[in-house]
């Protein structure tokens, strides 16, 4: 394993690279998603998940979603190149893929995701933004396993930045921040696949399911990815 990581690290070309993130985020998205959303419909089938709306998806609302994700993923596909170019120059230090390292940096990638997700979705919010490229994936008023990468280019863009601008002040494990993307689009399945435990209701930290669907269909004013502590931090939540 380290011998690949090793390998693809310092000796592929660039085009080879985007390939392989290319590739990477495709069967994220297509694979993984077809994966969770059977996943869901198999425990709603036992009452342990429940749907939050019974109403029926467009064709044309998946078509977009698809579409505009695709852009989304050819950008995700060119965000691994100044990463790997700044390993290459030394500035980017990597740790020893130990479990420990793993799971540290899987730690801190998911928290600092929250706090970056966090500014760059209020940023967005701001008028401009929201009416000129924000207003893309807020056309999925009933969010999608399909919703998750439904970007402006502008808006994939800015949140494909999450890893450059943390590796080149904090040391991770190459593995874990290869690893980092599947748990991230996990999430992302969870707060957009139209699912969630119990009835919903409650003051909830978690926002998967119910806060991040409302903030779609009902333009809550949560902005936090997967944790709404930043939103309670700020007041901005009704």
């Amino acid at each position: 394993m380290e011998k690949l990581i090793e390998t693809i690290l310092f000796h592929y070309s660039y085009p080879q690279l985007f390939g392989l993130t290319f590739a990477y985020f495709t069967i994220l998205y297509f694979g993984l998603g077809a994966l969770f959303l059977a996943t869901c419909k198999l425990l709603a089938r036992h009452k342990i998940l429940h749907k939050i709306t019974d109403r029926e998806v467009a064709p044309e609302q998946i078509k977009f979603e698809i579409t505009h994700s695709i852009q989304s993923i050819v950008l995700f596909g060119v965000s691994a190149i100044p990463i790997i170019y700044l390993v290459r120059l030394g500035v980017v230090r990597l740790l020893p893929d130990t479990a420990a390292n793993i799971l540290f940096g899987l730690i801190v990638l998911t928290l600092w995701n929250e706090v970056h997700f966090y500014f760059i979705h209020r940023l967005l919010h701001q008028k401009f933004l929201m009416q000129k490229v924000h207003y893309i994936h807020h056309k999925s008023t009933i969010p999608t396993t399909f919703s998750v990468y439904s970007f402006h280019w502008l808006e994939a863009v800015l949140l494909s930045t999450v890893p450059i601008t943390i590796v080149p002040f904090i040391p991770f494990s190459m593995v874990a921040v290869l690893i980092y993307p599947t748990v991230s689009i996990l999430i992302n399945f969870a707060g957009h696949c139209n699912y969630r435990f119990g009835s919903g209701k409650g003051d909830r930290w978690w926002l998967l399911g119910t806060y991040h669907h409302e903030h779609h269909s009902k333009g809550r004013k949560n902005f936090g990815f997967a944790l709404n502590f930043l939103d309670k931090m700020f007041s901005k939540q009704k």
